[in-house]
């Protein structure tokens, strides 16, 4: 039963990120001021979990190496996830599309490589303890659904299409059980938390690089100050609960 439940919580925690792409069924009357709250909200939410969460959250696994060389390996690893994002972000611009698809496509990416060791880390954490898996789930669940629309919206409303939104979204949702499955299968016993720690911080690196590189200015973009205030607002109270969770 302890497989299962770490399975089911890891994948429960992923299809979470499918209920942002939900945002793009809403009808709304000013679609460049719904564009950019949704980015000023993703962007909070990706820098405030960068900074508040996975940070923390790789210097609680990294606690074992003396201080002094943990933080030395903290800003080698997140220097170098921004030099992972400058590449990712240089290639991507090479494709075809808006600036606003480029932005949804980074995210994905970015995401991507933000679920696997989210996936991991609640496998692990269930198979150890069912509550403490169950809380980890809900606070990876809260902060995945702005998560889902910063890849469904920008996507949606770059080329009008629900299905690729929506498809995208999923790919980035089950990243999460699939690195539950890999941990079972392959990694259960080569993973450490000081691996962990390593991977929260390299997806920390990209996720603040591309939050601040290219989410903000596509979000001040179209100079509607109000929106952006209301992202960033939301963004940081559904960050301040996924710490308190």
């Amino acid at each position: 039963m302890k497989l299962f439940y770490a399975l089911f919580l890891s994948t429960i925690a992923g299809l979470s990120t499918m209920l942002g792409s939900l945002f793009i069924f809403i009808p709304v009357k000013n679609v460049n001021k719904f564009i950019t709250f949704s980015l000023s909200l993703s962007m909070s939410v990706m820098l405030g979990l960068s900074v508040f969460d996975l940070i923390p959250e790789a210097m609680n696994c990294l606690k074992n190496i003396k201080t002094m060389y943990s933080l030395i390996i903290i800003i080698v690893i997140f220097i170098f996830g921004s030099s992972v994002s400058y590449l990712l972000c240089k290639n991507v611009l090479k494709e075809k599309g808006s600036s606003l698809y480029k932005v949804g496509i980074l995210s994905f990416i970015a995401l991507i490589m933000h679920n696997l060791p989210e996936g991991i880390l609640t496998f692990m954490a269930t198979y150890k303890s069912f509550k403490l898996g169950l809380s980890i789930c809900i606070a990876i669940a809260l902060h995945n659904i702005p998560e889902g629309i910063s890849i469904a919206v920008p996507i949606y409303y770059a080329t009008g299409n629900k299905w690729k939104a929506i498809g995208k979204t999923f790919l980035s949702s089950i990243a999460e059980p699939i690195g539950a499955i890999l941990t079972f299968l392959l990694l259960k016993d080569y993973i450490t938390n000081e691996i962990i720690g390593y991977m929260l911080i390299l997806v920390s690196g990209i996720m603040t690089s591309i939050s601040i590189e290219k989410i903000l200015p596509e979000a001040l973009s179209y100079q509607l100050k109000k929106p952006v205030y209301a992202g960033l607002i939301v963004g940081s109270i559904l960050v301040l609960l996924n710490i308190i969770l």
